[in-house]
């Protein structure tokens, strides 16, 4: 690989890794942010859920402006976009402002995410699944060491430094890209020649609307339906407007030429559906972990934020450990059986969260921790594959952008389902529930991994 290339690795590798690294470093700042604003778990719990919300939505859209604007263009904006808001974040005045940052953050790194991958897979011609590794290794790597980072820095510096830290990430990014990153050529920077009416008609701003009207209000709705009185009433009105939102967006998204979120290749090839919802399912029981652990540590056995993103390292060090690993078994057999075993792995890691209470050996949220982590480092390769061979090659794009948002709202639910478990305050026997739901969906994916085993087997057959 020449010099340019490593350049252009090392300012795609920093942009890219801002994405897992804020959604990771967040999970151990949540006790601060309650006891700072004064506020009960759920609501607390937006400060997550903004994040990939905002995600779900900003990639796709972002894939497809890169095509209009110039993947170059989109990647710097993207640094600017979350250099302002990284900065302005710790200013915020109250927690719904510092909402506000945390969104355009997270539609900052987005634009990253959403052109990175094809920047390295069109400037970087020579040994490209080595340059896509090294990429991986970036993402990987900041989920990992994120909540361990936020530990210290809040420790330290209070909940203002997560934020802030983003910034030389960003400067060294922006300089490496500016110098690197190969000017778009203008057949990739259409949108000059094209009207605001047709550009919007392109990225498909109405079911844009519509996917974000209805995944909000749901949202909203399902987190205060154990309130009373007329808080539950305008909770029902809520579900009530998110579902006509729901319908509204699945009937706009089969009529229009252009859909935001492809609906209808899920009827086209359901083994990719099925990919789909295992991924979703998988990002649930991993993010209800990942968010659930730091909030058990700190509120229940009141470790400080180091000792508790130090404990965390067991989630990311196995997860990247086992990568390469899985990498090398899935190539001789397939996904399938990588499948099988995370599914085992991810069971007997929520049975260990059913048995922790106030006073368990730390070796078990350890071993709980270990277990996921292995299990994400097999279901990041095994599914990834398990998408390519069930999807057509003229529209693996579109079933990339539709896997990547499976995640995000896989990591939605996770945290839907922590604030209504556990209500206003974090405890012992809400997280032990939490642990019995994990268990019952950790079955469903062996069940679902044995079908799809027996499935290969009759189509090789």
């Amino acid at each position: 690989m020449n010099v340019r290339n490593r350049g252009l690795m090392l300012s795609v590798g920093l942009g890219i890794l801002l994405n897992p690294l804020n959604s990771s470093m967040i999970s151990v700042a949540i006790a601060r942010l309650q006891q700072v604003y004064q506020l009960d778990f759920t609501a607390v719990s937006w400060i997550i859920f903004s994040f990939y919300i905002a995600s779900a939505v900003a990639q796709p859209i972002m894939g497809k402006c890169s095509d209009l604007f110039g993947r170059r263009k989109i990647f710097l904006i993207g640094l600017v976009v979350v250099f302002v808001s990284s900065m302005l974040a710790p200013l915020s005045p109250s927690f719904g402002w510092l909402i506000v940052f945390r969104i355009i953050q997270s539609v900052g790194t987005s634009m990253m995410v959403a052109v990175g991958m094809a920047i390295v897979r069109i400037h970087v011609t020579e040994k490209q699944a080595s340059a896509l590794s090294v990429l991986a290794i970036f993402l990987s790597g900041a989920a990992a060491i994120g909540p361990f980072i936020g530990g210290i820095l809040i420790h330290w510096w209070d909940w203002h430094s997560i934020f802030i830290v983003n910034i030389p990430f960003v400067m060294a990014s922006f300089w490496f890209a500016w110098k690197t990153i190969p000017k778009d050529e203008q057949s990739n920077s259409i949108s000059g020649h094209m009207s605001i009416r047709r550009w919007l008609k392109l990225i498909d701003a109405p079911g844009i609307l519509l996917f974000t009207v209805a995944l909000v209000t749901l949202l909203m709705g399902l987190l205060s339906i154990k309130s009373t009185g007329d808080i539950l009433i305008w909770s029902i009105i809520q579900l009530a407007i998110g579902l006509i939102a729901l319908i509204m967006f699945i009937r706009h998204e089969l009529k229009t030429a252009s859909p935001f979120i492809p609906l209808q290749a899920f009827a086209t090839y359901p083994e990719m559906t099925l990919v789909n919802v295992q991924y979703m399912l998988v990002n649930i029981l991993f993010y209800a972990l990942f968010f659930g652990i730091p909030s058990y540590l700190q509120q229940v056995r009141h470790l400080n934020e180091v000792h508790a993103g130090m404990t965390m390292l067991a989630l990311g060090l196995c997860s990247l450990i086992i990568s390469p690993i899985a990498g090398r078994w899935i190539d001789k057999s397939g996904a399938r059986p990588a499948l099988i075993v995370s599914a085992v792995l991810m069971t007997f890691g929520s049975i260990l969260v059913i048995l922790l209470h106030e006073a368990s050996p730390i070796i078990i949220v350890i071993m709980a921790l270990a277990v996921f982590g292995i299990s994400n480092g097999l279901n990041a390769v095994a599914l990834q594959a398990a998408l390519f061979k069930s999807t057509p090659k003229e529209m693996i794009g579109v079933a990339s952008g539709i896997f990547n948002t499976s995640r995000y709202l896989g990591t939605i639910v996770s945290s839907l389902l922590i604030g209504i478990v556990m209500g206003d305050t974090f405890s012992v026997k809400g997280f032990q529930m939490l642990g019995v739901i994990l268990t019952l969906l950790a079955v469903f994916l062996i069940i679902m991994s044995l079908r799809h085993q027996r499935s290969s087997e009759m189509q090789a057959v």
